[in-house]
């Protein structure tokens, strides 16, 4: 197994990341969810080694950072919305001085993903803007082999155009089956194409955590009239709202349940299963 949490807590300040548990095989995507201020980026510092967790286990490879840090920090890849590279070198001076900390760094790998991503090695890091910031810690990610790569909100400062590259790059850098990604994004819209496991975390706590297909099939979103939806059982109706155009509701499901055939019965995006479970735990009065 890649990646191991088992019962990961950490308090910061008032907030507190809560007996977080999950795993991540070799080989597959795992997008992280939320809403803002949920504990995402937090996590992700935990997982980094960058905070210290209070309580649980953290093992990337079978190997814990008391243990093996070193090791471990050449395992992973990251690309941070912090700048963590010299403002005033060259891109490939970056990569050279950076690289020399990686025991696998290839500067022609680097390269190679520079000229893909359209970056120019003789211009100086502060004069990029802020995706091409995030393209070159990309690069600089795929550049020493690492098994694990970090993304934490990457997407929403990239064009449209380079964001198809960039999701196809990421396929082709688990096809091999030995590598994996954790991808933060909230546009969860790029996440129901490419994601095998997903981890949702609320306030801290996890709301889910596994198999997208099993998460996709423990829901489905009711759309109708408002007496139909009424009928079905009040505990399994994680939230509804009323519409112009008749009632919504989330409910869960299990392949035995039947619906009424006037209500629209779909499967529910991503999106959609944030927004109800989000207005459910506001405790919305529509409820």
């Amino acid at each position: 197994m890649l990646l191991q949490l088992k019962d990961i807590s950490k308090s910061l300040g008032k907030f507190r990341i809560k007996d977080i548990s999950v795993e991540l095989p070799e080989g597959y995507i795992m997008g992280l969810i939320g809403p803002n201020g949920s504990g995402k980026t937090s996590l992700i510092h935990i997982i980094l080694g960058l905070y210290k967790a209070n309580a649980g286990e953290l093992l990337i490879d079978g190997m814990s950072y008391e243990d093996s840090e070193v090791e471990i920090r050449n395992l992973i890849g990251t690309v941070l919305l912090d700048e963590l590279f010299d403002h005033s070198a060259t891109l490939k001076g970056n990569g050279i001085n950076y690289g020399a900390y990686y025991e696998n760094f290839s500067l022609e790998t680097l390269e190679m993903y520079m000229k893909r991503f359209g970056l120019d090695g003789d211009r100086k890091f502060k004069k990029l803007s802020k995706g091409e910031k995030l393209k070159f810690q990309f690069a600089f990610a795929l550049s020493y082999e690492a098994k694990l790569i970090i993304l934490d909100e990457p997407t929403g400062n990239f064009d449209p155009s380079f964001r198809k590259e960039f999701f196809a790059v990421l396929k082709e850098y688990i096809a091999d089956g030995t590598k994996s990604v954790i991808l933060s994004t909230h546009l969860t819209e790029d996440l129901d194409k490419l994601a095998d496991y997903i981890l949702y975390i609320e306030n801290g706590s996890t709301i889910f955590s596994g198999d997208i297909e099993k998460l996709r099939d423990s829901y489905r979103l009711l759309t109708g009239e408002k007496y139909k939806i009424n009928l079905i059982q009040s505990d399994r109706v994680v939230y509804k709202e009323e519409g112009n155009y008749g009632t919504k509701a989330l409910v869960t499901h299990r392949t035995r349940y039947t619906y009424d055939r006037e209500l629209t019965v779909a499967v529910p995006s991503l999106e959609e299963l944030m927004y109800f479970i989000t207005k459910r735990d506001k405790g919305d009065k529509r409820r």
